[in-house]
């Protein structure tokens, strides 16, 4: 997939990093290390054993950088409109052969319904949990051969994004060196060029990622959030109950006339369950509350088999009320009476 890209950075100088150690040793002899060859050569002369002649070969071992970013999960992250600091979640693996700091970068796609804001990076704490415990960085320190770092990707999603709508992340990281200092980050590694040279060389062996190529240094993999909001409605509607001339018999809206509102609110099938849902009704100034029916909530579509509750101000001429919450594909409603004036 081909993909316009924003970079963005963020704001902490903090580098603080807990690691956890792969199982596995990937990346072979260390960086600096020298390996030594010794030869032997005995022989003789008219059967007499002679001096023993020897040499030995020693070469420095040459920096191989390579590391994957790989999110964790393999699914998308279900997130509410507006909401602060979520997370999405990945792994950064040094398969390097020697310590190195890795720079941290994001990548959102144009190709998505929306971009995160406020975006920040947390080394997790070991729980796999983004959470008040894990540290604010913004690059990885002195990342050990083979060690594994996992990383939260944190941002805040818009109040404007809608049910159903995505967010695609990418992660990358790039390999800097080592600076051997908490809170610098080293110089970005490239690759050596021309003939191997007698000291630490480096080579770039890293493979492509979503958002960028091979033996470049970097990796990225990418992570989503789905939006899973309420998709509310509301309806209000009214019925004339009785009017003081006909009665309940086909009653007619003049003054003195009983008015039942119904107010229905509706969660569309699919979306997530609305909670907290609190409705606030100021009525005209021409009917007048009628206290003795009271105010009716959680009723069903058809305005019936509410309970008692609400309550009515008096100073705002105004109906409020809290409802249960709201599952996909079910409405509530709150019903009260008035008298036209």
């Amino acid at each position: 997939m081909t993909r316009a890209k924003q970079l963005l950075g963020t704001v902490s100088a903090t580098a603080l990093i807990a690691f956890s150690a792969s199982p596995a040793a990937a990346a072979g002899t260390s960086a600096g290390d020298t390996i030594t060859n010794n030869v032997s050569v005995t022989f003789e002369v008219g059967g007499v054993a002679q001096t023993a002649v020897s040499d030995d070969e020693t070469f420095t071992v040459d920096r191989k950088v390579n590391l994957t970013v790989a999110e964790l999960g393999g699914s998308s992250t279900s997130v509410a409109p507006g909401s602060s600091a979520q997370a999405v979640t990945f792994q950064v693996t040094n398969l390097s052969n020697d310590a190195v700091d890795f720079d941290l970068s994001i990548v959102q796609s144009a190709a998505d319904d929306f971009d995160i804001s406020n975006v920040k990076f947390y080394v997790d704490d070991g729980d796999g949990v983004f959470d008040g415990d894990d540290t604010l960085v913004t690059y990885l320190d002195e990342v050990a051969e083979d060690a594994v770092v996992t990383v939260h990707v944190v941002g805040d999603i818009p109040i404007s994004a809608s049910n159903g709508q995505t967010a695609d992340i990418s992660l990358v990281a790039n390999a800097h060196a080592a600076s051997g200092s908490t809170g610098a980050l080293g110089t970005e590694l490239t690759a050596t060029a021309g003939a191997n040279t007698a000291g630490v060389d480096t080579v770039l062996a890293d493979a492509a990622g979503d958002e960028d190529g091979a033996n470049a240094g970097d990796h990225s993999d990418t992570d989503t959030f789905v939006v899973s909001g309420a998709n509310i409605s509301v309806l209000k509607s009214s019925t004339i109950v009785s009017d003081p001339v006909n009665g309940t018999t086909n009653p007619k809206a003049i003054p003195g006339a009983t008015i039942e509102y119904c107010i229905l609110v509706s969660n569309a099938s699919g979306a997530a369950t609305a909670t907290s849902v609190a409705v606030n009704d100021e009525l005209p100034s021409d009917v007048t509350y009628s206290s003795s029916y009271g105010i009716f909530v959680d009723g069903d579509s058809d305005c019936d088999n509410g309970s008692a509750g609400g309550s009515y101000n008096a100073t705002d001429n105004e109906v409020d009320a809290t409802l249960s919450d709201i599952a996909a594909g079910f409405a509530r409603s709150v019903y009260f009476r008035v008298t036209i004036d």
